[in-house]
């Protein structure tokens, strides 16, 4: 089992690691990179290349591993969000390149549902975007798209999101209006992945350039993404991407990072996915199990497509349950030694255990942990 007491580089920097049972969040690290990725990254440290020629080579071997169009390494999913963005506006157009994110002489509007306003959706407008919301409350209807499409529209975004609705226009639907007008679809699906059915379905259900992060269920660096898609606009994407002058150029990848992710990719879409799905279970019903019987408490493994595409151990605080809210058992885990962290996030107060990180090891200490303190915040410790 690797080192979770910070007896390593973390310890002599006077932090303290943590067992990470929350999942992919970029606060907690994202994910852990496979070996693939680590060989990958120490094989290219000491070489020096053309980094124009391997975004394009690099794009080449994602693309044939996932089965599409095109592809382009990005700096992280949000990364993505900035260069999907850049692309829909500019082309390949190097004078509108150049320009971003002065945009005021070409189609610059973005349409976007107002429920699928999001915390980084400002990346799409570092480039001089302009959204054009439309939709009230939980619904949008089509007519309420077509009615917002102007000659200053540059194309339409959707999200895909456990925290979008079924008030929501579907993506063929949306994908259909946006095609008849001869207007592209921005897809950001970043942690939507796996299961592995998700690398395609967006493109195959319209979405013209898919954003998905590489640091989360990939397991590549935790700063890398990926866009898929239309070869023009994840070109047009490249073109405003690091290492050219243009809106992207703070955004680097470097050139250890794109071959992690190039060996991810491929490692990912070559394992499979029902022995890896069947072992999250296990872990998640270890956790079930240990805890099944604390007063007040009701936990379970769910799986489904959307809120939990991997198997997540889901911990529910019923009415006769007398202790703290999640929030709070969340805080005690992560005072122990070792912390452990779990994800807080849930609508009514639940918590969950995402198996994703987890080793050999490590779901005994997690389990044990929050039985420990499931017990004693029942019985008023």
């Amino acid at each position: 089992m690797a080192d979770t007491s910070g007896g390593s580089v973390f310890r002599r920097m006077g932090l303290t690691p943590v067992i990470n049972a929350g999942g992919t969040n970029t606060k907690h690290s994202g994910s852990r990179m496979r070996p693939e990725v680590i060989e990958a990254i120490r094989e290219s440290s000491d070489v020096f290349l053309n980094i124009d020629e391997l975004l394009v080579r690099a794009g080449e071997m994602i693309a044939e591993a996932i089965g599409v169009e095109a592809a382009l390494v990005t700096s992280g999913a949000a990364g993505g969000l900035v260069l999907q963005a850049a692309a829909v506006m500019t082309g390949k157009d190097v004078a509108r390149i150049q320009s971003l994110p002065i945009t005021d002489w070409f189609p610059n509007e973005l349409i976007i549902q107002r429920q699928h306003r999001f915390h980084y959706d400002h990346a799409y407008l570092m480039t001089g975007a302009k959204f054009v919301e439309v939709g009230k409350g939980r619904h949008c209807y089509p007519e309420e798209v077509e009615a917002a499409i102007t000659p200053k529209t540059a194309g339409i975004i959707h999200l895909v999101s456990p925290f979008t609705g079924a008030g929501d226009i579907p993506l063929p639907v949306l994908a259909e209006i946006a095609h008849r007008h001869d207007l592209p679809v921005i897809c950001d699906a970043a942690s939507m992945v796996p299961p592995r059915e998700n690398m395609t379905r967006y493109l195959d259900e319209g979405a013209d350039i898919v954003s998905i992060s590489g640091g989360k269920g990939i397991r590549g660096p935790q700063s890398t993404g990926l866009l898929i898609g239309n070869a023009d606009l994840v070109e047009a994407a490249r073109l405003n991407a690091a290492p050219n002058q243009a809106i992207g150029r703070p955004m680097k990848v470097s050139k250890e990072e794109i071959v992690g992710l190039v060996a991810a990719v491929e490692a990912f879409m070559a394992e499979d996915e029902a022995a890896e799905t069947a072992r999250f279970r296990r872990y998640c019903e270890t956790v079930v199990d240990q805890i099944a019987e604390v007063p007040g408490i009701r936990a379970q493994v769910e799986h489904d497509r959307k809120d939990h595409p991997i198997p997540h151990a889901v911990i529910y605080f019923e009415r006769n349950w007398r202790g703290p809210d999640g929030e709070e058992i969340h805080r005690r885990l992560m005072q122990r030694s070792p912390r452990v962290y779990l994800s807080p996030l849930g609508f009514m107060g639940e918590i969950y255990m995402d198996p994703i990180n987890l080793q050999p090891g490590e779901i005994e200490i997690v389990a044990e942990s929050i039985r420990d303190e499931l017990l004693k915040a029942s019985s008023g410790e």
